[in-house]
């Protein structure tokens, strides 16, 4: 078994990657929960759960636990307060207690959902994140940031909240939509570029067996990924300085779901818009060099088409990303790359340049 530590003073959590740990992870949960945690309440949607709903359980049965389980909808238009509002009365009915834990079983809205929910039911319970999807494993279910979406803005409305463990699982890939994987692959590139040019090499190398899910390659990325991501949490966990190297390519892949209702985009293809236009920002400004530049844009096309925005408009996605979260003092705020491994953030991006960018990009240039 791997495991990372992610240091965080006073609520220090692991994270366990291991092929098979789904089987027996209920000994591991015991181990990081309180000993008056009597009640755990698995919140998962219908497709995960019957995959592995009941494994899980068992594991948690044979340990003691009395188990609930709570099914959201399937994707992230049900990432709002009216599902979490839905959860909160599940949890009062139930008489879930502070001492007692929520398991979130699935991808990056499951986690996200129930980390908001945790956080906030009176006023913070523990939680396990159980990550099923590529993006969850690798970025999701790690660092805390929990939250719920708002029609006028992706995961404005949320909280920092850690788990108490993070159990990753890559056998469970295996049943990982094509799409998905593919989605999840540009948050890996977004992390080979922040950090880890070996990485970025690696993803560019390997990427025929990474499309055919070879579980041993995926395990690798998984490591990697979360390495640097404990890394930066551990050194940063409110996001006030070195942790927004990790919203690279977000500024303007939150826009576009939010400009399509979250229905167009896997949350990683909109990231892949957002690397792509970075980049060419940074490129723009003299940050980087026209070579990596085009380096990084291939490997984001490499790893699949994107869904189209040539019918979105371009002073509405401008318009939704002044409303970011990661807005300073009414400026958008961009990460951009010096090369491949390397980044800086900018708050002082000339509007003319974001518009010119992204003006060719939905253009299809």
């Amino acid at each position: 078994m791997q495991s990372i530590d992610v240091a965080i003073p006073n609520r220090s959590y692991s994270i366990l990657i291991e092929k098979g740990l789904l089987y027996c992870l209920g000994k591991d949960i015991k181990q990081s929960l309180s000993s008056y945690c009597r009640k755990i309440v698995i919140v998962s949607n219908k497709p995960i759960f019957s995959l592995y709903g009941d494994i899980l359980s068992k594991s948690l049965i044979d340990e003691g636990f009395q188990l609930y389980h709570f099914l959201i909808g399937d994707g992230e238009k049900y990432k709002t307060l009216a599902t979490a509002e839905k959860l909160f009365a599940f949890l009062i009915e139930n008489r879930v207690e502070r001492r007692d834990c929520l398991v979130a079983l699935g991808g990056g809205v499951v986690g996200d959902l129930t980390g908001f929910v945790a956080a906030t039911y009176l006023r913070g319970i523990d939680y396990v994140q159980v990550p099923t999807s590529l993006l969850a494993q690798i970025d999701a279910a790690i660092g805390g940031k929990t939250a719920v979406n708002h029609p006028k803005g992706k995961n404005l409305i949320g909280a920092f909240h850690q788990p108490k463990l993070v159990v990753i699982d890559p056998n469970v890939l295996t049943t990982l939509p094509k799409r998905e994987l593919k989605a999840a692959m540009q948050e890996v590139i977004k992390y080979g570029v922040i950090a880890d040019k070996k990485l970025f090499e690696l993803v560019e190398k390997k990427k025929k067996l990474i499309l055919a899910g070879d579980v041993e390659v995926l395990s690798q990325i998984i490591f990697s990924c979360c390495v640097i991501k404990a890394g930066v949490v551990s050194r940063d966990e409110h996001e006030s300085g070195e942790r927004r190297i990790l919203n690279f390519g977000h500024t303007f892949g939150h826009a576009l779901e939010t400009a399509t209702n979250y229905k167009r985009f896997k949350h990683g293809e909109a990231v892949g818009y957002g690397i792509i236009a970075a980049t060419h920002i940074a490129n723009k400004l003299g940050i980087i060099s026209e070579k990596e530049t085009i380096e990084i844009e291939n490997l984001v096309y490499a790893y699949g088409q994107l869904p189209t925005i040539q019918d979105l408009n371009i002073n509405l996605l401008l318009d939704i990303m002044q409303q970011d979260k990661k807005s300073l003092a009414g400026q958008l705020t961009f990460v951009l790359p010096e090369e491949i491994g390397r980044v800086i953030i900018k708050t002082s991006v000339p509007l003319s340049v974001i518009h010119q960018v992204l003006g060719k990009l939905i253009s299809g240039y």
